[in-house]
């Protein structure tokens, strides 16, 4: 698990890079009991910080990590609000400003997700809020994959080990390779990746849309359509997936929480889901999300 965490933290610090604006994000995944390893950089200028191994309660993420809330610090040398373990590594990226967010998920702190100036200048909240939605999308794709771990085993995400694989990849892998490419601003590496997961549906150049029009039923092989909800629900159970209660989604879509549960009620049993969670992984499976 700890494996699939660091990746999936590495794809949150390019994410947190982009919609935050910060010179220098960086952050790290739990690998040991209450002990979290800095891996993943974007800006960093030195590699004074790179595989930092963080214990819970000291220092600026040590603190995020046990209090479970995000901590700043404007002026890092000499905020006496943290303890001071980790100066010379932080310190050796000119670091003066820095925030950290952690990552929870249920009771668990799985990461840690870092913003830093190398300036004394303050981080406003706007960016603090960025940082924190971040942290609930990746929060909530951790959550969805350890929910489809226990249902579905076998489904687990591993790496292709070889070329050949590629045939046997299961849905999950060409799911993350669409939205992998949706992300991309190069159009020759987004091509490229669709094309890929072209080869992994076996269609020969079909569009990857043209394929999730279909799937095959699990217990019989036969296939059956594509479900189909409304935007309105769409847009609903993205919600939902970014960790969102009824309230704030009936806020963001202007409309009252009692219809928020209308359509989440109506998307769940389109999808057979007994529950919000299930929901989400179904329209993720069936590629209606």
């Amino acid at each position: 698990m700890a494996h699939d965490d660091r990746v999936a933290i590495r794809d949150a610090v390019g994410r947190l890079h982009r919609e935050s604006g910060l010179p220098m994000v960086f952050g790290g995944a739990i690998t040991g009991r209450d002990r979290l390893q800095i891996t993943e950089f974007v800006g960093a200028k030195s590699g004074t910080m790179r595989g930092l191994r963080v214990q819970a309660g000291s220092g600026l993420g040590g603190k995020a990590m046990a209090m479970r809330r995000p901590v700043l610090v404007n002026d890092y040398a000499r905020a006496d609000a943290i303890t001071h373990d980790y100066d010379e590594a932080v310190t050796g990226e000119g670091i003066r400003t820095m925030v950290g967010v952690p990552v929870l998920v249920g009771r668990s702190v799985r990461g840690v997700l870092y913003g830093a100036l190398r300036g004394t200048v303050a981080i406003g909240d706007r960016v603090v809020d960025s940082m924190v939605t971040v942290s609930r999308v990746l929060e909530q794709d951790l959550a969805v994959r350890d929910a489809m771990e226990r249902r579905h085993p076998s489904s687990a995400i591993f790496p292709l080990p070889e070329e050949h694989a590629l045939e046997q990849a299961p849905p999950e892998i060409r799911r993350r390779l669409l939205d992998l490419a949706g992300r991309v601003d190069d159009p020759d590496v987004r091509d490229e990746l669709m094309d890929v997961v072209a080869h992994l549906a076996g269609n020969d150049g079909a569009t990857p849309e043209a394929h999730l029009e279909e799937v095959p039923a699990a217990a019989s092989g036969s296939v059956v359509p594509r479900v189909r909800l409304s935007p309105r629900e769409r847009e609903v159970l993205a919600q939902v997936a970014m960790g969102h209660t009824n309230a704030l989604i009936g806020e963001r879509l202007g409309v009252g929480a009692e219809t928020v549960k209308s359509y989440l009620r109506t998307a769940m049993r389109k999808l057979g889901a007994n529950n919000r969670i299930e929901a989400v992984v179904a329209a993720r499976r069936f590629g209606a999300l």
